[in-house]
Order: C-alpha cells, then structure tokens, then sequence
C-alpha cells in the first residue's frame, strides 16, 4: 500500500472513531432520560439536527459510494433517532426554559466530541479535495470553539445547585 493509500486509511478510520463517538455521547442523555423518566437536563435540538444531518449525509454517501460516509451516517441516523424516540417518551407537554449563565445544559463530551469529528471530516474533504464533506464541516468546529468559550466563561463550579444533572 502507498503512502497516500496509508494516510487516507488513517484518516478515515479517524473521521469513523471520532464520529461513532460523539454519537455515542448521546447514551448517557438516553441513561439519564430512563433513569430519572424525565428530560429535564437534555436538550432536543442537538438530536434533530443531527439526524437531518446523518439523513443527508447518507443521501450524499449514497450517490457517491463513499463506504466511510454510508457507515458512519447510518449508524448515526439509527442512534438519534432511538435518541429522539425516548426523548419524546418522556418529555411533558409543557416545557420551561430557564436561562442561567450555567453551562450544565451543555455536554462537554458532546462538544470534544464534535470538535474532532468536524475537524477530522474537515481534513478528509481537504485531502478528497471534496468541499462539498469540507465545508459543512467548519461550522462544528466554530461552534465547537463557542461552546469551549462557554464551559471556560461558566465554569461548572457555578452549577453547584445542581449536582445530580452534571454528567
């Protein structure tokens, strides 16, 4: 096998474990959903929007017969939508939003996890020379950063009233 052959196994390989795991992040919402029968610390966008996401992506994989793409967005289709399903189980009809300056909402696993899968997709677009995997790819990474910002700005030493719902 080339060299170019090696590093473009390597890279994909990285682009699956990266992306299976920020998938995989999602368990523990859908363990704390079932523990405590309710959804109170669990935010629903990042589920919906990853699955349109893994929906379109799978389009995309298929047209172009990209294994690497039709594996990962699959299995990625399958798991947020089971994310959603529980999600909607137990979510009461009558949701509050309170806004705090807590970043105990937010999932630092969810956004490490993110941060290496886009910029691993990221790179893989760039060496495929395809910006059509390169440049959806981007905006994970800025708001990877933004929510960083976050957990640094709202330390979790500020969550103290909350301690069952950190993770």
């Amino acid at each position: 096998m080339e060299a170019g052959g090696v590093a473009d196994s390597l890279l994909s390989g990285a682009c699956v474990l990266f992306t299976l795991i920020m998938y995989s992040t999602g368990l523990s919402d859908l363990r704390h959903m079932r523990m405590t029968r309710s959804v109170d610390s669990v935010q629903f966008l990042p589920f919906l929007t990853t699955d349109v996401n893994n929906l379109s992506w799978l389009s995309y994989g298929a047209l172009k017969g990209d294994g690497t793409l039709i594996f990962v967005n699959a299995t990625g289709a399958v798991l947020q939508t089971l994310y959603i399903s529980v999600y909607l189980h137990y979510c009461p009809r009558k949701a509050k939003v309170i806004q705090t300056k807590s970043t105990q909402r937010l999932s630092f696993s969810l956004t490490i996890a993110t941060l290496l899968t886009s910029a691993s997709w990221t790179l893989y677009g760039f060496q495929l020379r395809d910006p059509y995997i390169m440049v959806p790819n981007l905006p994970g990474i800025l708001t990877s950063f933004i929510r960083l910002w976050l957990f640094w700005k709202y330390s979790q030493g500020q969550d103290r009233n909350y301690p069952l719902l950190q993770t």
